[in-house]
């Protein structure tokens, strides 16, 4: 078995007394005091992520739009040069091979972030897609809509998997951009972070060094996501670290990323998507652009519409007994789905959690049980998310 990776922040989570866990294949910072104090001070100032664990892959050239419209899911040429996009890279039988975000860098250059356990699986993703792209190559100089055609030696995008050279920070809470304004080195030289808005992103430096900052984040709260140079990364730590204390900030590790992302609604690899699972049936059905001519994954996705196929749902209890994920659903005394996520939210303070269920329990305000270590405890099906931050 090959042992963890740690992230070059390593030594400075052992300095502010973190707990780890193997997450993805990396030793992973779980909590640094309590998990509870780390969720509330991001609800209400400000939490420091190490997300360095995440993979990046750059494309660029050989009609790179194009051929991010043929991988991905989503209608990726449509985009603007500094927006964002969550999207999903699926598999020939329309199974979710990992969620991504994509950002435009350039007319012919895209940035793509992975999740760190999937990031083999997107790496063969891309270099598979690019095999077959001279082969499904759209003659076509707009958006994929028309017809299919083959070109001979057709340019193929490049592709490099940056994950090894680069560290991602994350500054998530209603104070992120105060503290990552006053950060000592940082530079904004793209859109000003007052104008930059939701899954957007602007160029910048730190200490001279190029900075890539993303207004996006995991959490359900504005933030930003701060791509840099290994090299520079402890030094950026330190720095927002410095400017944040003051105004609440603190390290947060995978323990409140967990309850915060329950809150938002918001799904994780592994629990609410997997390559069983096709995105209508985990709400993402709206992410997938069926008006293309082809993609991958499209002819498998017709063929698994099933309207009988479990979906998910938010579920609401009272008390403190939270179900977890595995936990079975019931309908009466039928068994009718099961929990893939569930804690007793910090911010609402009942128990709540994501679960797919059969579609015929899967109205709002349907009232199930969970049966938690035996006890049947009833729980209300509801719309996700549970929580909305107020803007």
């Amino acid at each position: 078995m090959t042992a963890p990776r740690s992230t070059i922040l390593r030594e400075r989570h052992e300095a502010h007394g973190a707990s780890f866990t193997d997450f993805g294949g990396w030793d992973m910072p779980v909590r640094y005091t309590s998990d509870l104090a780390e969720h509330h001070a991001v609800r209400t100032a400000a939490g420091l992520f190490d997300i360095s664990h995440m993979a990046e892959f750059w494309v660029e050239g050989g009609r790179a739009a194009d051929f991010l419209d043929y991988l991905l899911a989503g209608l990726i040429s449509t985009m603007s040069v500094g927006k964002a996009k969550y999207s999903l890279v699926l598999a020939d039988d329309g199974g979710i091979v990992d969620d991504v975000i994509v950002y435009r860098t350039g007319d012919d250059r895209f940035l793509i972030i992975a999740n760190a356990g999937n990031r083999a699986a997107v790496a063969a993703a891309l270099e598979s897609a690019r095999d077959s792209w001279t082969r499904v190559l759209p003659f076509l100089d707009g958006p994929i809509t028309g017809d299919w055609a083959v070109i001979p030696g057709a340019e193929v995008p490049r592709v490099e998997d940056a994950s090894d050279r680069l560290s991602l920070l994350a500054v998530q809470g209603p104070r992120a951009r105060e503290i990552l304004t006053s950060t000592a080195g940082v530079e904004v030289t793209g859109t000003p972070l007052d104008e930059l808005r939701y899954y957007a992103w602007s160029g910048g430096t730190y200490e001279g060094a190029p900075l890539f900052i993303a207004r996006t984040g995991y959490t359900g709260e504005d933030g930003y996501e701060l791509l840099i140079e290994n090299e520079r990364a402890d030094s950026l730590w330190q720095a927002l670290t410095d400017a944040g204390a003051p105004l609440g900030l603190v390290p947060a590790g995978l323990a409140a990323r967990d309850t915060l992302r329950l809150e938002a609604g918001m799904p994780l690899y592994g629990h609410e998507l997997s390559r069983d699972i096709v995105p209508a049936q985990a709400g993402l059905g709206r992410v997938v652009a069926t008006e293309k001519a082809d993609f991958i994954g499209k002819a498998g996705l017709a063929d698994r519409n099933d309207p009988d196929a479990p979906v998910l749902v938010g579920l609401v209890s009272e008390g403190k007994r939270a179900g977890r994920a595995g936990y079975a659903i019931y309908d009466g005394d039928t068994r009718v789905g099961e929990i893939t996520s569930g804690a007793l939210s910090p911010t609402l303070g009942y128990p709540i959690a994501m679960a797919f269920v059969a579609p015929s329990a899967a109205a709002s305000g349907t009232v199930l049980t969970i049966d938690v270590r035996g006890t049947r405890i009833p729980a209300t099906v509801t719309a996700l998310p549970f929580y909305r931050r107020t803007k």
